[in-house]
């Protein structure tokens, strides 16, 4: 013990763990996945995550299977299989708007950390291991801690973050993150709930995850670590996906797509799906069923670079194009589109014969067998669960690590509900909008969660996911993140902005084809500015513009996808219930970054939207190299 703590400088509630029971530190990946199984010698390929809690008894909060691709985790309590969108507590004092632990339990979180600490300290064995949040490049050293027979949460996190064995830690590492993992509590103390707690002292960002599914912490978690650091600075993580296209005439285009969690990040990196007689179904109508396929002579070639975490950081920014590089190291894919063999054959092919065994998480796989992406565990009968997952590392897809690029188009994903005369709703949205910078930066403060999120706990009605679409994962003040956004677009005007639907253009089902299309014809399209004339004032400025025609390979897409008043099922009338929607839920949302220390001209576009000003007067206040004169 006293070699590691000659090599690592960690808090004294790390140092008095380490000193009062066995810790472990896995020497490589393959020594985590071996752990995932059980510490204890010996080899299985089944293994039960379980605690005995006072009063209650047994509890079995998750399953490992060993599989021929890797091991699938499957948690018994249905509830334990997304995030809690309410997880997130603050145990400091700092400024945040975030809900705090002594408003939420009424009372101080010096206790529960000191007995979270002092079960740590009665464990037979703890699982250690060191990585970097947001890789080993531009990241920061950081620290989890877990109970062993947890090791597949620390598994999951080494996949995700960059994990670094003990002997290569450099001498002198000292966590800036402390991450401590303790299921019980869950029980005891918080009533079933998912609860993370985030104590963010001087020099180091505490992290209590109360239980075991890694997407509020081993995930999300270490997002909040670097929205922390990057709120500090002056800079922040974007919540998006980053693909470069290379299209059949050699045209080189790199394309940002955000958005609340549903929105197609992770769809934006993936092809482009056909027919068996080659052509593309766009769409098919809710109403008549009529269905709008597309010819498309050849796919672009897509080179992923980010999934989920951009790293925006300023010392890679040197050019009026926002610079990015991943702040991750392996991806937590959803694969709820996935229903059945031949849907994604890339990542199909990926997961079932895997360079090196893989994660699982929510899908229904026995030991000995194969994982298959399409088999989704279970919630109730006849129920499949909504957020069946993967975590794959970046090398799997043939991805660079610490790649920084250029992005030459932020576009922003919305989930649309179907619309039509029978089912007003807010899915009026075209094939892609184009939007001007400050309405670009409006629908980053807004963020709206959209239709049917498959994955967190939702209600039906809209919500805001919250300023950058990373707001559930921020710890500090909204206004302090939308300044930052706003002061990041200023300074890379040649980037451009578009809105793009996925699930349904008004009463047509299009999934996510909306966005591969526009992704196919925008990154053709390339560095030309859009002509005025080619452009359709929606008179709603939310909205921004429609196209009038947009032609691929040749051929026209139909009228009444880029303008869903163009379709017979929705019209004008149901159009402008539907814009009237967003534009109020906008309004609602808005007047909250309305407090004096939002930058004056973010007030002056707020101001101005809230008052019924036009397209163009907001593009006036801030314009952007998209439109030639």
């Amino acid at each position: 013990m006293n070699d590691i703590l000659r090599k690592m400088k960690v808090p004294k509630e790390v140092e008095e763990i380490f000193e009062s029971t066995n810790v472990v530190f896995a020497k490589n990946r393959e020594e985590l996945f071996k752990y995932s199984l059980g510490i204890e010698s010996g080899t299985r390929d089944f293994y039960e995550v379980y605690y005995t809690i006072e009063g209650i008894g047994k509890v079995v909060e998750c399953t490992v299977a060993k599989c021929k691709n890797g091991l699938a985790i499957n948690y018994t309590d249905p509830y334990m299989r997304r995030r809690d969108p309410n997880c997130m507590v603050i145990a400091d004092d700092q400024p945040t708007d975030k809900d705090t632990f002594i408003n939420r339990f009424k009372e101080d979180f010096t206790s529960l950390k000191k007995d979270t600490i002092e079960w740590f300290k009665g464990l037979d064995n703890v699982i250690a291991m060191p990585f970097m949040s947001g890789g080993k490049k531009f990241g920061y050293p950081s620290l989890v801690l877990a109970p062993a027979n947890a090791a597949f949460f620390a598994t999951a996190l080494g996949d995700i973050q960059d994990f670094i064995s003990f002997e290569d830690i450099e001498e002198g590492f000292e966590p800036k993150a402390v991450m401590y993992v303790a299921p019980p509590f869950r029980h005891t103390y918080f009533k079933g709930k998912q609860v993370v707690v985030h104590n963010r002292l001087e020099n180091l960002h505490e992290i209590f995850s109360y239980n075991l599914y890694p997407g509020p912490s081993a995930k999300k978690g270490v997002y909040s670590v670097l929205l922390d650091l990057g709120e500090k600075e002056g800079w922040n993580t974007l919540h998006a996906s980053t693909v470069k296209v290379t299209t059949p005439y050699e045209n080189k285009y790199t394309i940002m797509h955000e958005g609340a969690s549903g929105g197609g990040k992770s769809e934006m990196l993936e092809n482009t799906q056909r027919e068996l007689d080659g052509r593309i179904l766009l769409g098919e109508s809710t109403v008549s069923g009529d269905k709008i396929y597309i010819d498309l002579l050849a796919n672009s070639e897509l080179e992923p670079v980010t999934d989920d975490m951009a790293l925006a950081h300023p010392k890679l920014q040197n050019s009026e194009k926002i610079t990015v590089t991943d702040a991750e190291s392996g991806w937590f894919l959803r694969v709820d589109h996935i229903k059945e063999y031949g849907t994604e054959r890339h990542l199909e092919r990926l997961t079932i014969h895997p360079k090196s065994p893989m994660l699982f998480f929510n899908i229904d796989a026995s030991p000995k067998s194969t994982a298959l992406i399409w088999e989704h565990i279970m919630d109730a009968p006849g129920k499949p669960c909504s957020n069946p997952r993967v975590i794959v590392p970046k090398e799997h897809f043939g991805a660079k690590k610490d790649e920084v690029v250029e992005v030459d188009l932020r576009s922003f994903g919305l989930r649309t509900p179907p619309t039509s005369k029978n089912n007003i709703s807010y899915g009026v949205v075209g094939l892609f909008h184009v939007l001007p910078p400050a309405i670009a930066w409006l629908w980053r403060l807004v963020a709206p969660r959209g239709f049917a999120n498959p994955s967190i706990t939702h209600s039906d009605k809209m919500e805001s996911e919250g300023v950058g679409s990373y707001w559930p994962f921020a710890t500090g003040k909204k206004v302090d993140q939308a300044n930052i956004l706003l002061r990041q677009m200023l300074k890379t005007p040649a980037t451009r902005y578009v809105l793009i639907p996925n699930q349904y253009i008004g009463s047509y089902k299009v999934g996510f084809k909306a966005e591969h299309i526009s992704r196919e014809y925008l990154s053709r399209r390339g560095q030309a500015t859009f002509k005025k004339e080619e452009l359709v004032d929606l008179e709603y400025p939310v909205l921004g513009y429609g196209m009038k025609n947009v032609k691929l390979d040749g051929k026209e897409i139909p009228a009444r996808i880029l303008r869903v008043t163009e379709q017979i099922y929705v019209g004008k009338e149901v159009f402008n219930q539907g814009a009237n929607k967003l534009t109020n839920f906008f309004k609602e949302q808005l007047a909250q970054f309305l407090t004096p220390e939002l930058d004056e001209l973010g007030k002056n576009i707020i101001e101005e939207f809230l008052a019924g000003a036009s397209l163009s007067r907001l593009n006036e206040l801030m314009p952007g190299k998209y439109i030639e004169e």
